[in-house]
């Protein structure tokens, strides 16, 4: 049977939109000869459609879509994720055939961990799953998480006789994933002697991505077919689904239970006729190669911020260009996402900015083109100490001054945002957020924390990846090698204020995403002094993170809607 797997970019609540692509996917599915084409996981409604699914007319608009599509559906079945609204409402696999729905599978098990909350929203499905049959061949539908979970229903469905299992997908991204993924769905094919299409989301939304990496093994686990990562991609293959079902004839261990499965789990629709047995086509589709971890992760961010950016309606962005490691990533990232016409860039430089710094970032836009404003900030810090300087009377000048000169930087940042329109990309990292070494209201004022999830180790990574992929490397080697500092005060270090980063990253990897306490993380040998402070700053730090725009999650621990700590928090360590 040759499928084709439809690897969308949806947009939450454009149900017009998503409706036009699933169309366009099915008749480019059946102009390439497939019987069978699957696309992700709620693909009419977007996802994750969150509250939109509290309101009874977006389910109903969903439906009519649903059946539209149905419509298309001739000489090829189409297998489309939407939310059901029934006696309930169900994260639901529609199976259209004959210009109609046939049939309508319900997820099973619906994750409530880390960035998914789908109990909230859904009811499970039946635990029997539920099988199709096209032209003799018996499928089995899966949801996502329906897959993840070892068991039923998609064991049940192969001993009940599907030698192809289906699994429809919105997985998101977080770094070295989609690998762990693949070896897992293979796994699965594997212990169930059945192969597996495996259709996945791709694109940004909100703080999520979605990767695609969509693929298909056969019985054995092989992979032999693979989509693209971060990228739109129709893939087809021809699968012996007449392999599999050979395979099983030698292991009689499994007769006992699937001579009972094969009457509890239930056929949601028939379609077709069995084929006449004529030429097999060769087995198997293209195999796109996967990136290795930082180009993975920088084509993420990439994706994430192309589509933050345009689905929300922006035509131009702009960053604060200080000529540190930080900004330039996010600098690097925005033009490989949009183009260097739709990026300006902004110097703020004060009496403590280096020459060194004011010329990196000058050579920096020039190199890529992009536009570049310098409003040196002497003159407002000037008329603040003025203003300020009868109720400061008697105070030694501290971190207030210095928190300043951020806040003028981030008020000229979004005036240039209110009056032309344009994003505001802010340039804090990870290591930096997790501490609170950042200004409220300062560098944290934007619309869009591109690299609120990436490390600082992780940022000079990323910039040496960027740098490999062009020959003609745009980036200053003074940048990379420059020790880090925020300019607000003379002779200014990072780590004046925190250990060295390779200390700061192992510590917030085990507190922030491994969720080691103080014991644990001294026992890997971390300094205990450094420890100690590195906890109370994340915790006291909470408060800033709630007020910081969104950004897109990379790591296996985001703060945001994947870590949640309340603000007002008495517990240390």
């Amino acid at each position: 049977m040759r499928i084709a797997l439809s690897q969308m970019n949806a947009v939450v609540g454009d149900i017009a939109g998503n409706e036009r692509k699933i169309r366009d996917g099915i008749a480019a599915a059946r102009e390439g000869g497939a019987r069978l084409v699957l696309f992700p996981e709620l693909a009419v409604s977007g996802y994750p459609p969150e509250d939109l699914l509290l309101k009874e007319h977006f389910l109903a608009a969903v439906r009519d879509a649903v059946d539209r599509i149905a419509a298309d559906a001739q000489d090829i079945v189409a297998v489309v994720g939407f939310p059901e609204r029934a006696d309930d409402v169900y994260n639901a696999a529609a199976v259209l055939a004959d210009g109609a729905v046939q049939g309508i599978y319900r997820k099973v098990h619906l994750p409530n961990y880390g960035v998914f909350d789908e109990m909230r929203y859904f009811q499970s499905g039946p635990a029997a799953g539920g099988t199709v049959e096209i032209d003799g061949v018996k499928i089995g539908l899966t949801v996502c998480e329906d897959i993840w979970v070892p068991g039923v229903p998609e064991s049940d469905e192969a001993l009940a006789g599907a030698t192809l299992i289906v699994n429809i997908s919105a997985s998101p991204y977080q770094v070295g994933k989609g690998l762990r993924r693949e070896r897992m769905v293979a796994q699965r094919a594997a212990d169930t002697f059945a192969s597996v299409a495996f259709c996945a989301l791709v694109g940004g939304q909100d703080e999520l991505i979605f990767d695609g990496h969509s693929f298909v093994c056969d019985h054995d686990g092989n992979v032999i077919a693979r989509a693209p990562q971060f990228a739109e991609h129709l893939l087809f293959c021809d699968v012996d689904t007449d392999a599999a079902a050979s395979a099983r004839l030698r292991e009689t261990r499994q007769r006992p239970a699937a001579r009972e499965l094969q009457a509890r789990v239930p056929t949601l629709a028939s379609v077709g006729e069995p084929a006449d047995d004529g030429p097999k086509a060769e087995v198997g589709g293209e195999i796109a190669e996967l990136l290795d971890t930082d180009a993975e992760v920088y084509a993420a961010l990439v994706l994430a911020t192309r589509d933050y950016v345009t689905k929300n309606g922006f035509e131009h962005v702009v960053i604060g260009l200080s000529g540190g490691i930080d900004s330039t990533l996010v600098l690097l990232i925005a033009v490989d996402a949009l183009g260097a016409d739709r990026v300006t860039c902004v110097t703020m430089p004060s009496r403590y900015s280096s020459e060194g710094t004011r010329s990196d970032a000058k050579t920096l836009a020039d190199n890529l083109g992009v536009e570049l404003l310098e409003l040196p900030i002497g003159g407002p810090i000037e008329a603040y100490d003025e203003l300020l300087a009868e109720p400061f009377k008697g105070h030694e000048p501290d971190l207030t001054e210095e928190n300043l000169q951020a806040r003028v930087r981030g008020n000229l940042l979004m005036a240039l945002s209110n009056k032309f329109g344009w994003l505001v990309l802010t340039t804090g990292n990870k290591s930096e957020m997790s501490v609170g070494y950042s200004t409220l209201y300062g560098d944290s004022a934007g619309g869009f924390a591109v690299i609120r999830d990436v490390p600082k180790l992780m940022v000079y990574r990323l910039v040496a990846e960027r740098g490999r992929r062009d020959p003609e490397n745009p980036v200053p080697e003074s940048i990379v090698s420059r020790p880090p500092s925020a300019e607000l005060r003379d002779d200014q270090r990072d780590e004046d204020s925190l250990p060295p980063y390779e200390v700061l990253d192992a510590i917030l990897e085990g507190y922030v995403e491994q969720d080691l306490g103080r014991e644990q993380l001294i026992a890997r040998g971390l300094p205990a002094e450094d420890v100690d402070r590195i906890i109370r700053l994340v915790d006291l730090a909470e408060y800033k993170r709630r007020q910081s725009p969104p950004g897109p999650k990379v790591t296996s621990k985001a703060f945001g809607r994947d870590r949640r700590v309340p603000i007002t928090n008495r517990y240390r360590g």
